[in-house]
C-alpha cells in the first residue's frame, strides 16, 4: 500500500498539471484568426508526439501489455482525439469560463460512473461531499465573471458551446479511466499516456491539412500553439499520468477542478475580466473542495500514525 506521501505526490502532480491547463484558454485568447478545431489538434497532436519521444523506451517495453488491450486502449486513443476539439469548440462558442468549466466540472461525475459501471469501484460519502462543494464553486465562479456578450453570439451557439463542454468531459474521464485501467494492468504512466496520446496524434495532425491555416501566420501565433503544446499538453499530461499512479480517476478528475479557477483568476488578473464578490465564493469552495481531496481522513490518519514516535 501506498504511503501517505505517495498520495500527496500524486496530489501534488495533479494540481501542478491542472495550473498548467489553466493556461491554455488564456493562450489561445492570443491566437488570431486560428480556429479551435487547429489549435485542439495540434497542441494534442505535438504534445502526444513529443510523449511518445521521450517515453519510447519505456513504451518499447510496454507495447505488447498495451496492445493485449486493445478495447481500452482504442477507448482511450479516441477519446484523447475528441476532448481538445470539444473542449476548445466549446470555449470559442460560449466563452472561455464556461467552456472550461462545462468541460472540467462535467469530468468527475463521468469519471465516477465509470468507476462505479465499469471498475466495479465504490464512491466514498467523501467524494461526493467534495464533488457538491467543487461543483457549486465553479457555477458560482462562472456567477462571478463578468461576461460582454457579442451581438453576433446567439443562444443557440451557446447552448452548442454547453453541450460540446459535456461531450469534452466524457472524453477527458474516459481517457482518465482507459489511462488508469493500463497502469492498474502492469504498463509504466508514461507508456499509458504516451501510447494513449500517440495513437491520438495519428488521428489529430492529418486533419491540420484542412484546418491549419494560421498557426504559424505570425509570431503570436507561433508561440501561442508551440505554448499549448509543449507547456500544458505535453508537461502536464506527464504529471497527470504520475499522480494515477497513486490515484483514482474520479478523485484525480476531482482535483482538477482547480483548473478553471486558474483560468478564471489569470483572466481577471491578466485580460481584465471583471470578478464579483460571489465568485471568491466559488474559489473558496473550489479550495475547500481541493483541501477536501488532499487531506482524506485515510491520509489524516497516516500522518498522525507517522507522527508518534516509536517507543
Amino acid at each position: 500500500m501506498e504511503s501517505c506521501e505517495g498520495y500527496l505526490k500524486g496530489v501534488f502532480a495533479i494540481v501542478i498539471a491542472s495550473f498548467l491547463w489553466g493556461t491554455t484558454g488564456l493562450a489561445a485568447h492570443y491566437s488570431e484568426a486560428v480556429s479551435a478545431l487547429a489549435i485542439g489538434a495540434f497542441s494534442s497532436g505535438i504534445g502526444g508526439v513529443l510523449l511518445v519521444f521521450t517515453s519510447r523506451y519505456k513504451l518499447w517495453n510496454d507495447y505488447k501489455l498495451m496492445l493485449q488491450q486493445p478495447k481500452v486502449l482504442l477507448l482511450g486513443a479516441v477519446s484523447v482525439a475528441i476532448y481538445p476539439l470539444a473542449f476548445y469548440s466549446s470555449m470559442r462558442l460560449s466563452g472561455i469560463a464556461i467552456g472550461t468549466v462545462v468541460s472540467i466540472a462535467s469530468a468527475p461525475l463521468f469519471a465516477a460512473m465509470l468507476d462505479c459501471l465499469i471498475s466495479k469501484k465504490q464512491i466514498s460519502l467523501q467524494w461526493v461531499l467534495s464533488f457538491f462543494i467543487g461543483s457549486s464553486g465553479v457555477v458560482l465562479l462562472v456567477l462571478g465573471k463578468e461576461q460582454k456578450l457579442l451581438e453576433s453570439q446567439s443562444l443557440d451557439q451557446e447552448m452548442l458551446g454547453v453541450l460540446l463542454g459535456c461531450i469534452a468531459g466524457l472524453a477527458y474521464a474516459s481517457y482518465s479511466w482507459a489511462a488508469k485501467r493500463l497502469i492498474e494492468n502492469g504498463v509504466h504512466s508514461r507508456s499509458s499516456m504516451s501510447g494513449l496520446f500517440g495513437c491520438a496524434a495519428l488521428l489529430l495532425l492529418p486533419s491540420l491539412w484542412f484546418t491549419g491555416d494560421n498557426l504559424f501566420s505570425n509570431p503570436m501565433n507561433a508561440l501561442v500553439s508551440l505554448y499549448i503544446g509543449i507547456i500544458p499538453m505535453f508537461i502536464g499530461y506527464l504529471l497527470f499520468g504520475f499522480g494515477l499512479n497513486y490515484i483514482d480517476v474520479s478523485k484525480a478528475t476531482l482535483i482538477t477542478l482547480i483548473e478553471p479557477l486558474i483560468a478564471t483568476v489569470l483572466a481577471v488578473c491578466l485580460i481584465g475580466e471583471k470578478f464579483k464578490a460571489i465568485g471568491w465564493i466559488g474559489v473558496c469552495l473550489v479550495s475547500l473542495c481541493l483541501l477536501i481531496q488532499t487531506f482524506s481522513p485515510r491520509t489524516l490518519s497516516i500522518i498522525r500514525a507517522e507522527s508518534v514516535p516509536n517507543e
